[in-house]
């Protein structure tokens, strides 16, 4: 063979095997399934750190810093001159303020929709015997009237011990059902009923209302707990208590009142109401208002500007326009940071 015949079968061969080399290749206007089975694939590339995709999740991932950051829920009821709920005021109508410093309001809601957790609390023991079968009407005709589709409530009596009769839920029949089985009992731990009923509440959602409907003669004599440890609980748990006074008794010198100025402070520091009325034909009304006021507050939200320290106590004032009283809670209890 001659040396340019030797020349052309080279080159011929060296061509065949670039060809061979090309078609081992990925092609990257292909979809992977259509690459040679020799390439390495996207996934392939991902295991070995060659996928420039991940880089910028990864150095992300690297880089977050986790912040817990506390928004501190208000819930405002705002009575006109004439005592009655006042909705549709604008945002521009509050002023929120911690420790004396003013707050940028981050949410504000009128008529808030957060769904409601009610503990509705009656106390069975001898001093209120004679009301009780009218009580137990009462509070049955207004689980009926409060509660919404989204809404819950439970069933506790409480005398010496506290008990729930009834889980949270919505099923009505069933609540009616749990408060006709309230019995008489003795004794009065009004103070272990709020710190259950708190501690109860704050397992629930946060997304939810927390509230304690409790109708009481006031008179505490067998609670475990003491005052402090219920009024933590409630702030801790961030309810709002509903308090009736029935005072089987008028004369105040015949009467055991500790329990019932020890409710008087919490239910102030909370953002709720206290009623005394004077006969027990006034509970459905009673039950009316708060079913009223229920419906017509407002949410205000903020995040704290400076931030407390954790597990301290923080004052909270909010200022409303000229010929309305907002109520609210008055101290929030910090979470650790």
């Amino acid at each position: 063979m001659t040396a340019q015949a030797n020349y052309k079968l080279a080159v011929l061969f060296a061509s065949l095997l670039l060809a061979s080399a090309l078609t081992a290749q990925e092609k990257p206007d292909r979809p992977p399934w259509a690459q040679p089975s020799g390439s390495p694939s996207t996934k392939d590339k991902e295991k070995d750190g060659s996928a420039q995709e991940k880089a910028p999740e990864t150095t992300s991932a690297r880089n977050t810093v986790k912040v817990t950051v506390n928004l501190v829920n208000v819930l405002v009821s705002v009575l006109d001159e004439r005592n009655r709920p006042a909705p549709n005021l604008p945002v521009e109508a509050f002023q929120i303020l911690e420790e004396g410093n003013s707050q940028k309001i981050d949410i504000f809601e009128q008529e808030t929709k957060q769904p409601l957790d009610i503990a509705l609390m009656i106390d069975t023991s001898l001093s209120t015997h004679k009301e009780i079968a009218f009580e137990i009407d009462a509070a049955a005709s207004f689980i009926k009237q409060v509660l919404r589709p989204d809404d819950a409530l439970s069933v506790f009596a409480f005398d010496e011990s506290v008990t729930q009769l009834a889980k949270f839920s919505s099923d009505i029949p069933s609540l009616q059902s749990a408060v006709h089985r309230i019995a008489d009992g003795s004794g009065t731990s009004i103070y272990d009923a709020v710190l259950l009923g708190s501690q109860s509440l704050g397992r629930r959602a946060n997304d939810r209302r927390r509230v304690i409907v409790m109708v009481t003669d006031g008179g505490e004599t067998t609670s475990r707990s003491d005052f402090e440890s219920a009024r933590r609980a409630a702030l801790r748990a961030g309810i709002l208590l509903y308090t009736i006074i029935v005072r089987p008794v008028k004369n105040e010198n015949g009467r055991n009142t500790a329990g019932e100025h020890a409710l008087q402070a919490i239910t102030e520091t909370t953002g709720g109401a206290m009623f005394f009325p004077e006969s027990i034909q006034e509970l459905p009304i009673i039950f009316d208002r708060i079913d009223a006021e229920l419906r017509t507050q407002y949410r205000l939200a903020y995040y704290p500007n400076p931030r407390g320290p954790a597990n301290t106590y923080r004052t909270i004032e909010v200022k409303v326009l000229p010929g309305y009283t907002a109520r609210h809670r008055t101290t929030y209890l910090t979470g650790p940071q």
